[in-house]
C-alpha cells in the first residue's frame, strides 16, 4: 500500500525517505534498503515485530540450563579475550552475577564488539543458552548497558524485529530498530488518519489506527497488543478483499461478452450419443452454471475446482461444444506438453465420429504441421485448439475465439494469460480448471473475483484409493504385492524424486533413491521375459518419452519407473498401484497428484508411500494425512498450514500480495470476516459514496493507484 493521506489531501510524511529519520542517516538508510527493503517511513512502520519477549523477568545464572528458551540476566561483563587464529578466531568474556558466571562467545563482528563493549560495567544480557563441554554458555548474546536499558524501557513486552548481520554490525540490532520505531511514532503523531469506518473500527475492537500502530511497536500490555494486532490484520485483509470485490464489480459492469444462447446440435448429439458415462450431479451443476454465465452478455470468469479424476476435462468439453453451437472456436491451454497431449487424446476420443475438428499445437509441433494448423485456425476450420504456451504466439490467430479453457492456471503468468485474452475482439469467456484443491481462505484471495464451481463427486464406479505407508525394510513385501497385482493383469508406477546421483539434493548429502539405480534394481527383481519395465523422466527427448508412455498405455510394459513427469496428464485405467519412493521428500499436493494417477478404472487401486525409518514431524504428518484421507480439500488445508501460502502456490505465479502482519493460514477466520464486511459495504454502497465510508474510499483510491489486482485472471 502507499502511505495514507493528510485530511487535506497532501502527500503523507510516510513517503519520506528513511535516511531522514532521526538515528538513520545515509549509510544506515542504504543498508536498510538493501537488507530489509525499508526505503521510506511507511516501510519501517510496517516492519512489524515477529515476536515479543517479557523483559520484566530476570533469571539467575545458577538456574540457567541449555534446554531453556531465551533468558534475561543482569550482571557484570568481564575482560574481553581473543582466542584462536584466522577462521577459528573468536572473542570471549565472562559474565557474572551473585549466583555464578558463564562464558560469552562471539565468532563474528569481533572488531566492532571490542570497540563498543565496556568490561567492568553492568549489562543486561538476553540470549538463548547453549552448552559446550558440559558447561552453559551464550553465543552472540544481545547486550545492553543496564543504565541505557533502564532509560529506554517503556513496557515489559519488548518487540523483536528481524534484522541481519550487516545491520547489526552497523548498530541496527533488533533493539535499535525498536528505537527507530519509537522515533518514527513520535514524528508522525497525529498524522495517521483513519482508514476504516466508525462501525468497522468498533466491530474490530475499537482501536483507532494510530493507536494500533503504537501498541504493536510499543505495547503497554498483552491485551492491548492483541487488540492492536487484530485491528491491523483486519485492515490489511479487508482492503485486499475490497480490491478483489471491486475488480469483480468492474468486470461485470464493463466487460461485455459474447452471448451464447444456443445449446444445439453439437452439444445434444454428444450428450445423447457419445457421452462415455453418466454425468455426476456435480458435473451437471457446473455445466448449468457455465451455461448461465455465457448467456448473460458479460464475459464469464469461472474457476472450476475438481479433485483428481473428478471429470473436469469432460465438463470443459461440454462447454466448448456450447461455444461451437454458437459459432465460436475454443482454446484449451495446459502448462506442459504431456498434459496438453493427454487433453488432446481424451477430447479426440470423446468426439470420435462427430464432425468436430480438434487440433494440437505445442512447442514440439513440426513446422509443416504447425503451418497447417495455423492456416486452418485462421480460416475457422479448427473448432477446438489444444496446446501449451505455444497458443500465445502472435502468429496463432483465431477466426472467432469465444471460449478459453485454462488448465492449472496458476502455472501461467498474468501477462501470458492476457495474451490469450487479446486474441479476440470481444474478450472470450474464461473457464479456469484446477486439480490442485485450493483451501477456502486462499481461494478467496487468489481467485476472489472469479465465480467458483466445485466438482465434489467422483464418476460412478470409481473406488477410493487405499493408501499405506511402508518403510524401506518392507521392500521385499512391497515387491511381492506388485507381483500379485501384475499377475492379475494390472500395471504399476514407481516414482522417484531424483534422476541420478549428481542431482542437487544428493549433493547436499540427502540419501535419496535415484531413478537410474531404482530402474536397475527393479529390472533385476522383475526380469525379462516375464516382466517388461520402462522408464520416463524429464531429461528424455519428447519422442522417447512419448514412445515409453505409449508402451505403458498399451499394456506392453508392466512397470513404469518415472520421476514426477507423470504427476499430471497420464491416464492409464489399468494401472492400479502407485509406489512413491522417498515419499517424505514430496509435498502433500504432489503426493496427492501422484496418487491420482491410479484409481482411474473400476478396479481397486493402491498407493504405497515408501520412506526411510527416520521421519521429521512435518514428514510424519504429511504421510499420516495421505494415509488417512483421499479428500483433496482436507489435504490442501494441511498443506497450507505446513508450507504457507507462498510456498504452496509458488511465490512468483501465485499472485499473492505481500502480507505485512496478517497470515492467510493463522488468520483464516479473519479472512472470512474481512470478506463478509467488504461484501456488506459494497452491496449497500458500491461506489463508496456515503459519508460514513469516506475513510474507506480515500484509502481505496490510494491503494488502487499502485497495486495490481491480485485475483484478476488476466
Amino acid at each position: 500500500m502507499r502511505p495514507t493521506y493528510f485530511a487535506g489531501g497532501m502527500v503523507h510524511v510516510l513517503e519520506t525517505p528513511i535516511e531522514f529519520l532521526k538515528g538513520v542517516g545515509p549509510l544506515r538508510g542504504e543498508l536498510l534498503r538493501k537488507e530489509l527493503g525499508i526505503a521510506t517511513f511507511s516501510d519501517l512502520l510496517r516492519h512489524f515485530p515477529f515476536r515479543y519477549v517479557d523483559r520484566s523477568r530476570f533469571h539467575k545464572i545458577a538456574e540457567v540450563h541449555e534446554e531453556m528458551p531465551q533468558v534475561q540476566l543482569r550482571g557484570m561483563l568481564g575482560a574481553l579475550k581473543t582466542v584462536g587464529e584466522k577462521k577459528g578466531r573468536r572473542l570471549t568474556a565472562t559474565f557474572t552475577d551473585g549466583s555464578g558466571s558463564v562464558e560469552l562467545v562471539w565468532f563474528k563482528g569481533i572488531r566492532w564488539l571490542q570497540a563498543s563493549l565496556r568490561p567492568g560495567q553492568e549489562y543486561i544480557l538476553f540470549a538463548k543458552p547453549s552448552a559446550y563441554k558440559g558447561r552453559v554458555n551464550f553465543a552472540h548474546p544481545e547486550l545492553e548497558l543496564a543504565a541505557t536499558w533502564e532509560q529506554g524501557l517503556e513496557a515489559s513486552l519488548q518487540p523483536v524485529y528481524s534484522t541481519t548481520e550487516k545491520l547489526t554490525a552497523k548498530g541496527l540490532s533488533s533493539r535499535a530498530i525498536w528505537g527507530l520505531q519509537k522515533n518514527l511514532l513520535l514524528h508522525v503523531k497525529g498524522q495517521l488518519v483513519e482508514t476504516l469506518s466508525n462501525e468497522l473500527v468498533e466491530w474490530v475492537g475499537g482501536v483507532p489506527r494510530e493507536e494500533a500502530f503504537r501498541q504493536v511497536h510499543a505495547p503497554q500490555d498483552e491485551h492491548k497488543l492483541a487488540l492492536a494486532r487484530k485491528r491491523l490484520k483486519f485492515e490489511e485483509l479487508f482492503f485486499l478483499q475490497m480490491q478483489i470485490l471491486r475488480q469483480k464489480q468492474l468486470l461485470q459492469q464493463d466487460l461485455r461478452g459474447n452471448v451464447f444462447t444456443q445449446v444445439g446440435e453439437y452439444f445434444n448429439t454428444f450428450y445423447n450419443e457419445h457421452l462415455p458415462f453418466q454425468l455426476t450431479g456435480a458435473q451437471k451443476r457446473v455445466v448449468k452454471e457455465v451455461r448461465k454465465d455465457m448467456g448473460t452478455g458479460r464475459q464469464m470468469n469461472r474457476l472450476v475446482q475438481g479433485d483428481v479424476g473428478s471429470g473436469k476435462t469432460l465438463v470443459g468439453l461440454l462447454c466448448m461444444l456450447i461455444a461451437l453451437d454458437n459459432g465460436f472456436q475454443s482454446a484449451l491451454m495446459a502448462p506442459t506438453e504431456i498434459l496438453a497431449q493427454q487433453h488432446y487424446a481424451t477430447i479426440s476420443r470423446f468426439l470420435e465420429g462427430m464432425p468436430v475438428v480438434v487440433r494440437r499445437l505445442t512447442g514440439s509441433s513440426r513446422s509443416a504441421e504447425r503451418k497447417r494448423v495455423l492456416a486452418d485456425l485462421q480460416a475457422g476450420e479448427v473448432h477446438i485448439l489444444v496446446g501449451t504456451h505455444a497458443l500465445l504466439e502472435d502468429r496463432v490467430v483465431f477466426k472467432r475465439l469465444g471460449l478459453a479453457v485454462i488448465d492449472e492456471q496458476h502455472r501461467f503468468g498474468v501477462a501470458q494469460r492476457a495474451r490469450l485474452w487479446a486474441k479476440a475482439d470481444v474478450p472470450p469467456h474464461v473457464l479456469v480448471m484446477t486439480a490442485t484443491p485450493i483451501p477456502r481462505t486462499l481461494a478467496m484471495t487468489l481467485y476472489g473475483d472469479l465465480d467458483t464451481s466445485v466438482i465434489d463427486e467422483l464418476p460412478p464406479g470409481r473406488k477410493p484409493i487405499r493408501t499405506v505407508h511402508r518403510f524401506d525394510s518392507s521392500r521385499n513385501a512391497v515387491f511381492g504385492f506388485m507381483e500379485q497385482e501384475i499377475a492379475k493383469g494390472r500395471q504399476v508406477y514407481v516414482v522417484y524424486p531424483l534422476i541420478e546421483e549428481g542431482d542437487p539434493d544428493k549433493m547436499r548429502g540427502v540419501e535419496l533413491k535415484d531413478l537410474t539405480d531404482g530402474f536397475e534394481s527393479i529390472t533385476r527383481r522383475f526380469p525379462l521375459p516375464k516382466y517388461a519395465v520402462s522408464m520416463v523422466h524429464g531429461r528424455m527427448d519428447q519422442a522417447t518419452k512419448d514412445y515409453e508412455m505409449a508402451r505403458f498405455k498399451k499394456g506392453e510394459t508392466n512397470i513404469l519407473v518415472a520421476t514426477t513427469v507423470i504427476e499430471v496428464g497420464v491416464d492409464v485405467p489399468n494401472a492400479s498401484v502407485m509406489v512413491i519412493e522417498n515419499a517424505e521428500r514430496f509435498g502433500l499436493s504432489q503426493l496427492h497428484q501422484l496418487r491420482g494417477r491410479v484409481g482411474r478404472g473400476a478396479e481397486q487401486s493402491f498407493c504405497i508411500l515408501m520412506t526411510g525409518d527416520k521421519l521429521g514431524n512435518d514428514a510424519r504428518e504429511r504421510i499420516g494425512t495421505m494415509v488417512r484421507t483421499n479428500d483433496g480439500f482436507e489435504i490442501a488445508e494441511v498443506d497450507l498450514r505446513l508450507r504457507g501460502p507462498g510456498d504452496l502456490m509458488g511465490t512468483q505465479q501465485s499472485g499473492l500480495p505481500k502480507m505485512y502482519i496478517a497470515d492467510l493460514v493463522e488468520d483464516a477466520g479473519l479472512v472470512q470476516q474481512a470478506r463478509q464486511a467488504a461484501m456488506r459495504i459494497l452491496d449497500v454502497d458500491p461506489g463508496l459514496a456515503e459519508p460514513r465510508n469516506a475513510p474507506i474510499a480515500r484509502a481505496m483510491d490510494d491503494r488502487m493507484k499502485d497495486n495490481m489486482v491480485w485475483g484478476r485472471i488476466s
